[in-house]
């Protein structure tokens, strides 16, 4: 299959390129650079010229494919909202082009579009009030294509996807102890984040890329939720730092950014989609995974 990937040479999306090209698939990679282009040719894909924006790009990218994995996504938290109408306009193009054709679109969402505080799973309404509501209108686009004769699916990330190479939320949560000289967290620190390895979730959207059923929303989940508080205490260790408690009203000057997800309480199952699909996560879980010196090695995550 000739497959169209969005984000193809990001965290996530380079992980997808290559686990889909071991699988025997070909890989037409959107790249915004020569850097991104030479980035794809290296691993043996092809590249696409565009970006998240050009629509007609997208467009173009899509049908010329026999099916679309969208990962791209501006990680802009100074216009989270921006972000996610730019997230629905892209996904409303490329669905344009794949409409009455039957062929795959998988797209990334965050298992934080749900309800806080309740094991969340596969077939739970999004909540409108959930930290990632801005993704929610990408998920009903989606739906409403199942009907369109799109083979349409949702992958729904945790809140960490980590790895080799990881430079989100746990990245930044060891780049604000660096900077405080305390490794910390919200509270008691018992809410939950749900976690997966990059490796498992690239796994996962080829398999939903082959056989999901149109209007799938799928969790690439492998720990269902591990407490922030024992996240904190790997980094207080590996880096010699105190492991310290810090209030509501302390987290915005102590986190910044990060402080509308640092408290989150976002436990997850991927229990149907493993059921549905096959798919059983097999690489190192979190914990394991931050506590090796790749996490560790580089003064700026920034």
């Amino acid at each position: 299959m000739r497959v169209f990937v969005t984000g193809a040479t990001g965290f996530i999306g380079s992980a997808i390129v290559r686990e889909l090209i071991a699988a025997g698939h070909q890989v037409l990679g959107l790249a915004r650079s020569e850097a991104s282009a030479a980035s794809l040719a290296a691993v043996g894909a092809e590249a696409h010229r565009g970006a998240l924006d050009d629509l007609e790009s997208l467009q173009r990218g899509a049908a010329a494919a026999d099916g679309v994995i969208h990962t791209a996504f501006l990680h802009d938290f100074s216009d989270y909202a921006g972000a996610g109408e730019t997230d629905r306009r892209a996904v409303e193009a490329i669905g344009k082009a794949l409409a009455g054709s039957n062929r795959p679109f998988v797209i990334t969402s965050g298992i934080t579009v749900l309800t806080p505080g309740i094991l969340a799973k596969e077939d739970d309404v999004p909540d409108p009030a959930s930290a990632s509501s801005i993704r929610i209108p990408s998920e009903e686009v989606m739906m409403a294509l199942a009907s369109r004769s799109v083979r349409t699916s949702v992958v729904r990330l945790p809140t960490s996807v980590h790895g080799d190479g990881d430079h989100a939320f746990v990245p930044a949560l060891i780049d604000i102890a660096r900077k405080h000289g305390v490794s910390a967290y919200v509270g008691d620190g018992s809410n939950r984040w749900p976690a997966v390895h990059r490796l498992d979730a690239a796994r996962l959207f080829r398999l939903a890329l082959e056989k999901a059923p149109a209007g799938s929303r799928l969790h690439g989940v492998d720990d269902e939720g591990v407490p922030v508080r024992e996240i904190a205490s790997v980094i207080g260790r590996r880096l010699n730092l105190p492991v310290v408690a810090v209030s509501d009203k302390e987290a915005n000057d102590h986190f910044g950014w990060l402080t509308q997800f640092i408290a989150i309480d976002a436990p997850a199952s991927s229990a149907l989609t493993q059921e549905r699909l096959g798919w059983h996560p097999v690489q190192p879980a979190l914990i394991a995974d931050l506590d090796r010196e790749q996490y560790f090695a580089t003064e700026d995550f920034s």
